[in-house]
Order: structure tokens, then sequence, then C-alpha cells
């Protein structure tokens, strides 16, 4: 997803969440989670979690800088049905490939699930720095995943 993608789709999430409407859940395809494709709802910016409750969040990684003509959507570290998932409370993470992972894979590839994010984190050909990038998604929100239909 090219960097002005990424910015219009962190544009979309905000206004999602500033405009909750219960009635108008997105059922296009609008992240991957555990391979499959979700499609979304925002509901509310949260707080930051204590030390005692960041468990209840699942990171959703915000990829800035690929290349792959199919664009890539936010990956989430977990899905529904997934015993990890949390229910869409989300702690964003700001991902970029590395200069290797542009050499190794000419395009590289679409990530789809956390598996391949941890797997290309080891390759180090990924760099993932908790957080938000500027004008994206709030750090901490929920937003469920819904099936595409």
């Amino acid at each position: 997803m090219s960097r002005i993608a990424l910015l219009l789709l962190g544009s979309f999430l905000m206004a999602s969440l500033a405009h909750a409407d219960p009635g108008q859940p997105n059922f296009m395809p609008a992240l991957w989670g555990d391979g499959e494709v979700w499609g979304t709802k925002g509901t509310t910016t949260l707080p930051a979690p204590r030390a005692n409750n960041i468990q209840s969040f699942d990171a959703l990684y915000m990829v800035t800088n690929s290349n792959n003509p199919q664009g890539q959507l936010p990956v989430a570290e977990a899905a529904p049905g997934n015993s990890a998932y949390n229910g869409g409370r989300w702690f964003t993470h700001t991902v970029e490939w590395t200069e290797s992972a542009f050499m190794y894979h000419g395009f590289v590839p679409i990530l789809k699930s956390y598996e391949d994010i941890q797997y290309h984190e080891s390759m180090n050909h990924l760099v993932i720095t908790p957080g938000s990038f500027a004008d994206g998604p709030p750090p901490y929100f929920q937003c469920p995943l819904l099936p595409v239909k």
C-alpha cells in the first residue's frame, strides 16, 4: 500500500472512530487477520492501557512502505476464531520494510497474518515500532472485525 493510500486508510479509521454508527458496519476488505480479509467498524478511541491490562489489546500492524502492486492492508495480530483475539481492542504498530527486504524480494510480499509479520521480522526484513504514524489511527482504539460479504 502506498503512503498516500495508507494515509487515506488512517483517515478512514479516524473518521469511523469519530462518527461511529453501529448501523453502518463496513463488510468490505479492510485488514488481514489470520490469513483472511476482514471488514470492520470503528467504535471508539481508547485510553492507553495500564500495566495490568495491556494483554487485553491485540497489535494492529500498519505497513507504511509496501511496494507490492496489489497493495497491503493492515494486519491484525489475531482475528475471530483465534483464542488470542481480544474482540477488536487494538494497539497500533507502525511497520516498515527494510532495504534488505526489497533487495531480497524485489516486490515485497503481502503480509496476511501475525505469523507473516513474525517471520519477516525474524529475517530482519521489518522494523516494527509501537504506536501510530503521523495522521494515522489512534494508538489505542476499538474496532471489531466483521466477515467480508
